[in-house]
Parts: C-alpha cells; sequence; structure tokens
C-alpha cells in the first residue's frame, strides 16, 4: 500500500538484504530504495536483490533507483564499460555533429534502460543539469552537458525523453544548480554569491520546463537567496525552484549524510522537510542512520502519493 510509505529514500548496505534490512523495510516502508556499486556484482545477483526488495512491497514497480550517468559516475561498470559516454561527450558530439549525437545518445539509452529493466531498476538520477566552467568542481566536471546553459536544457530534455520513452524515470540534478560550486558538497559547503538576476539567467534556466517527475537538490547556499541554509534546506530557494523555475514535481534532497550538510542527521532530515522537500535520500547504508531518518520522516502526502501514481504511467 502506497499510502503506508514514508516519505525518504533509502540506501542499503550489501549485495543481499540482511535480516535488519528486511525488518526495517518491512516497519518504516521508504518511498524507494537507491542501489550504488557496493550492491552490484552479477546480474543474477542483482536481480534477485530488486525482486527480494519489490517482495516486501508487493509491487512489481517499485521504485529503486540508480546513478547511472555514464563517464566517471557508473554504478553498472562490471556490466557495460560507459567511461567514454559522459554528459560531456554528448554535450560536444551534439555542438559538432547532431545527427552522430543522436544515433549515438538513441543507442546508448535503450542500452542502458534495457539493462536496468534486466535489473529491475527503474528511476535513473540523471540527467545532471548543471552548468559547467573552468572553476567549477571537478565532482561535477564532465558530468555536465556544457558550459552553455541553453544546450543544457536542450540535452535535458532529449535525455528525459528518451528515457521516458524507454520506461526508465529520471530526477533532475542538482536543482537549482551546482556549476558555480568550487568544492565538493560530499566533504565541503559551498557558497554561491552571484545575484539571482545572473543564476535565473544560467544556472537556474536548464531545470525550467524539464518533464522529469523529480528533481533533486543541491547542497549549496546562494546568498543571495538564503545566507544561512542551503537550497536543500532553504523555504526561501524551495519556493525559487517551486515558482520562478516552475518545477512542479516531486524534490528530493541530495545524500542527507553529505558533510556539507552542517547538522545531525535527525536535523538534517526535518529540516528538508520543512523547507518544503517531499522526500529525503539517504545513501550510505548506515542502520543506525537509516533509523534516524526513518523515524523523522512523514508518511506519504496527497501530493505525494499522486506523483508517485504518475510514476507508474513511465515505468510499467
Amino acid at each position: 500500500m502506497i499510502s503506508k510509505r514514508r516519505s525518504f529514500i533509502t540506501g542499503i548496505k550489501g549485495k543481499k538484504l540482511s535480516k535488519k534490512e528486511v525488518f526495517f523495510l518491512k516497519k518504516y516502508k521508504p518511498w524507494g530504495v537507491i542501489l550504488f556499486s557496493r550492491n552490484i556484482s552479477t546480474i543474477t545477483q542483482t536481480q534477485k536483490l530488486t525482486s527480494d526488495i519489490k517482495k516486501i512491497f508487493n509491487d512489481k514497480n517499485y521504485p529503486i533507483l540508480i546513478d547511472e550517468e555514464g563517464g566517471r559516475v557508473s554504478r553498472l561498470s562490471k556490466f557495460i564499460d560507459n567511461s567514454i559516454f559522459s554528459a560531456e561527450f554528448f554535450g560536444n558530439t551534439y555542438k559538432n555533429n547532431k545527427k552522430k549525437f543522436f544515433i549515438y545518445y538513441d543507442i546508448y539509452i535503450k542500452q542502458i534502460s534495457y539493462l536496468l529493466h534486466l535489473l529491475g531498476i527503474n528511476i535513473n538520477n540523471v540527467p545532471v543539469l548543471d552548468v559547467c566552467r573552468k572553476e567549477t568542481h571537478k565532482v561535477i566536471g564532465n558530468r555536465s552537458f556544457s558550459s552553455d546553459p541553453y544546450l543544457v536544457s536542450e540535452l535535458g530534455k532529449i535525455c528525459i525523453n528518451k528515457f521516458h520513452e524507454n520506461r526508465i524515470a529520471t530526477v533532475i540534478k542538482h536543482i537549482p544548480g551546482h556549476g558555480l560550486s568550487k568544492y565538493d558538497t560530499h566533504k565541503n559547503l559551498p557558497i554561491v554569491r552571484e545575484n539571482i538576476s545572473y543564476l535565473n539567467k544560467v544556472d537556474f534556466y536548464p531545470f525550467k520546463k524539464q518533464k522529469s517527475l523529480l528533481a533533486m537538490t543541491a547542497h549549496i547556499i546562494f546568498s543571495s537567496i538564503d545566507e544561512k541554509n542551503t537550497a536543500t534546506h532553504s523555504t526561501k530557494v524551495i519556493n525559487i525552484i517551486k515558482k520562478k523555475i516552475g518545477f512542479k514535481n516531486l524534490i528530493m534532497s541530495d545524500d542527507i549524510s553529505m558533510r556539507a550538510l552542517k547538522f545531525s542527521i535527525s536535523k538534517n532530515t526535518t529540516k528538508a522537510f520543512n523547507a518544503g522537500c517531499d522526500l529525503v535520500l539517504h545513501c550510505n547504508g548506515k542502520y543506525n542512520e537509516m533509523l534516524i531518518v526513518a523515524k523523522n520522516s512523514p508518511l506519504l502526502n496527497t501530493f505525494v502519493k499522486k506523483k508517485t501514481s504518475q510514476l507508474l504511467n513511465i515505468i510499467r
């Protein structure tokens, strides 16, 4: 029952569910589960893992997410070598030869989608819509399509549409834009000082008019909007995402355990919900942290249930 689920997405520790994790999933009923390389060794093993998760919820369409961006962010590297197929590669191909781009990108997304379906995964955390600069931290780097916000926007739309055609849902990230960050948010808190007018024209632009069902926040302070809170924890920034950028679907936090967020796991979770995030993401599979996130996550509200039902129109 969707109505019994809670508004968080959890990671798990290993390649199969432990007894504690089975208990946890049954008791706290997260909205979804995210997989990483640590959870994946063979096709058969991954199929059993996703099947076991779905059986707990008696839902063949239960949300299972992954970061399969291509380039250096590839959780499926044991099965497929996507190392040359970064977002930057496709951005450059599009600029230089559109015909070649559409042939390559169509085949690429069909192959990724086929493998995700084979493994029982139905949501891919792409596209990255951050606008790259020379000073952008390498944690983004070639994960970005381009330094041109219009090109990033266009390729984002193509990416989303192609994955939807192949029955895979998407997550645009890192809303409202990570391209001005000079730090890795896994380790440090970046502060972006550009004014709203500039941000709206450049960094916010690629996220406008995108049809992805989900968007992932940036753990970045935009000081011209909110001097104290990261986007994930800022009511002001979340309101801009909903009104100025116009994103009307599910807003999920980036990983709530990243060091850019300076509070306890409990406070990081509640502040994200209070700011307006619909879902909170927790990735590391540490059981004690998972419990804290679960206990501080509300049951799905009417809006999240409605959007979750819309997810079925994409993935089934």
